[in-house]
């Protein structure tokens, strides 16, 4: 089988040079018009790509140096979901200023007591009229203090079992009642937050799908969500990826270190098959599948990959690596993408985002789905093995799709 991308003069490579070259410094809203934000997408916010389409598109727009919107929660998570369950008024709201990110997402799903047991959720919302009231607290959400929009599920039914009483929201976040608290993390930034909702009012129409049938709209974002962070960069999709810094290792003149040479090898290995199994996930994608167990098995393997990138660029500057510190760069830049944590570090491995990296990457085994509950999800759904007896980790794949860990 031939992995190569197309060769140089292929007519969809052809295609998008003529596109930069007469949009030679596209904005976030020109890139999405072309559908090069989500090319996977269907017509017209995508362009129904292949996933080798797709991976022609982003090498290209790489070459030129075209950075896409970042507006991860949005685009990854948010806006599969409302393209299953969304009625046309809201997709024809909210998924262009999303490609765009011309209004930036957050998602409202982790509390303080449900977490892997995301379906233990007490946040209520109450129909009253032609809105609903939302009470509760969420947990772990990321960029919640920048964000326009986040998808909320709240309990619309505590008569039932759990997971039946469960609908999805669209949630303005600029709504009276909402508090927002930014948590302080081992970089020193406010990634996560902890938010609030007092007496919320969220009017009927941005109700998702069917009343008390958020739970499968919550999977179906659970597993792009394990899509989501497990592309692009090492660090949740954003930073270097393995080959950049296998690239900067080899321009610094190599390694002598016969040790260091062979984690320089398993990182380039892991890189490649990371991108293999992202294909796969982008062909059932494009079969309008819901992702499955690849999802979990591409997330667990690229959260531990991410954690020895970061490792090996530490090990490979050496002790002076302790000196290095972030210059208080995070997420106060992230509408115009100056975000340390989204960009690729500079050429030079002493840049303080590898820094900020390094210790930012301790946390990509438990977000998103711990570690440990993706091999129970792999264990039990793909190798068929008996479920865990431990009653604190044991779950059927439909429990499983629940976890989702910090966010």
């Amino acid at each position: 089988m031939d992995f190569q991308l197309p060769a140089d003069d292929d007519p969809r490579r052809l295609a998008v040079r003529a596109w930069l070259a007469s949009h030679p410094n596209p904005t976030g809203r020109e890139l999405a018009e072309a559908g090069y934000v989500a090319p996977h997408w269907p017509a017209p916010w995508g362009l129904d790509a292949d996933p080798i389409h797709q991976l022609v598109i982003d090498d290209e727009l790489a070459r030129a140096g075209v950075q896409l919107p970042m507006n991860p929660m949005g685009t990854g998570w948010g806006g599969p979901t409302i393209l299953v369950g969304g009625t046309q008024a809201q997709k024809d709201r909210y998924l262009w200023p999303m490609l765009a990110a011309e209004e930036i997402w957050c998602q409202l799903f982790s509390e303080p007591g449900a977490g892997s047991d995301l379906a233990n959720l007490g946040t209520r919302a109450v129909l009253d009229g032609d809105e609903f009231v939302v009470n509760g607290q969420k947990i772990w959400t990321t960029s919640a203090e920048h964000a326009d929009f986040g998808i909320l599920i709240a309990r619309t039914d505590p008569t039932v079992p759990k997971h039946k009483g469960i609908s999805y929201f669209v949630c303005p976040m600029d709504l009276p009642g909402i508090e927002v608290r930014p948590i302080v993390e081992i970089t020193g930034g406010n990634h996560f937050c902890e938010v609030f909702f007092t007496d919320v009012r969220i009017p009927a129409d941005l109700l998702v799908g069917t009343l008390h049938d958020g739970w499968r709209l919550a999977k179906v974002t659970l597993g792009n969500e394990r899509v989501s962070l497990s592309t692009g960069g090492v660090l949740w999709g954003n930073g270097p990826t393995g080959l950049e810094l296998v690239e900067q290792l080899r321009d610094r003149g190599g390694l002598t270190d016969p040790l260091l040479r062979q984690d320089v090898a398993r990182v380039y290995s892991e890189h490649v098959v990371l991108d293999l199994i992202r294909m796969r996930m982008l062909t059932a994608a494009l079969k309008r599948q819901e992702p499955g167990p690849e999802a979990s098995i591409r997330k667990l393997l690229a959260d531990e990959h991410g954690q020895h990138v970061m490792q090996l660029a530490r090990a490979a500057i050496g002790a002076e690596a302790m000196l290095t510190a972030p210059d208080g760069l995070d997420y106060d830049a992230h509408r115009d993408g100056r975000v340390l944590a989204e960009q690729g570090p500079a050429d030079d491995l002493h840049h303080p985002s590898w820094y900020h990296g390094f210790m930012f990457s301790q946390a990509l085994t438990i977000g998103g789905g711990t570690f440990a509950v993706q091999r129970n999800i792999i264990g039990e759904r793909v190798l068929g093995l008996p479920r865990d007896e431990d009653a604190t980790v044991r779950m059927s794949w439909a429990e499983a799709q629940r976890i989702g860990g910090p966010r």
